[in-house]
């Protein structure tokens, strides 16, 4: 059975819109969509996955926001990064700091968590490890999809730099996905990557 990892967005959880649509689009397919909640602090989300893409091996990862600046760096892996945001810090630090809510349920219950300097310089650190070590092969793997207006985060120069234009596609869309764009954009594309006719 293919297995498809989502990684959520900042302050997002593995309960959002996009994970349950993925999930009940693939399921016809015979497609497992596995969406944890990613730790919210970068010094622990990393290692946690890592371990995760270990024990899952996944066929592909849909990752959108501050989870595909993670997953781009989840090398030798299928990769969709939607909107991705590399610059978590530099968002935050103009961002305002103190306590913010989850936009999700999460699996363990909590419903904020704090932004502070910690965390910020912890995204720093996670941050200088982004584009490393990118392989030619790498590049074959990993595809960009870029809301034309996305008025929060526009990171598209770090991606054609770092990986050209052969898979940069802009969407007419925003930021946040909503299940028309999940439909008509990231939907074929993983069927694609997945094979799935």
């Amino acid at each position: 059975m293919p297995t498809l990892l989502y990684l959520h967005g900042f302050a997002g959880s593995g309960s959002s819109g996009t994970a349950t649509y993925l999930r009940n689009a693939l399921y016809p397919h015979h497609t497992q969509v596995l969406a944890p909640d990613i730790p919210v602090l970068p010094a622990e989300a990393m290692p946690f996955l890592r371990q995760q893409v270990a024990a899952i091996n996944p066929d592909l990862i849909i990752a959108t926001s501050m989870g595909a600046m993670y997953a781009e760096q989840l090398r030798s892996y299928q990769r969709i990064l939607v909107n991705p945001s590399f610059c978590m810090a530099r968002l935050l630090t103009f961002g305002g700091m103190g306590r913010k809510p989850f936009r999700n349920p999460r699996a363990d219950g909590a419903r904020d968590f704090k932004v502070d300097k910690e965390m910020i310089a912890q995204f720093k650190e996670v941050e200088r490890s982004s584009f490393q070590g990118i392989t030619p092969e790498d590049k074959e793997l990993v595809y960009g999809l870029f809301g034309k207006h996305d008025k929060r985060v526009n990171c598209q120069p770090q991606f054609l730099k770092n990986y050209g234009q052969q898979h940069f596609q802009l969407f007419d869309g925003e930021h946040y996905l909503n299940d028309n764009i999940v439909k008509q954009i990231v939907l074929p594309l993983a069927l694609k990557l997945l094979r799935i006719q």
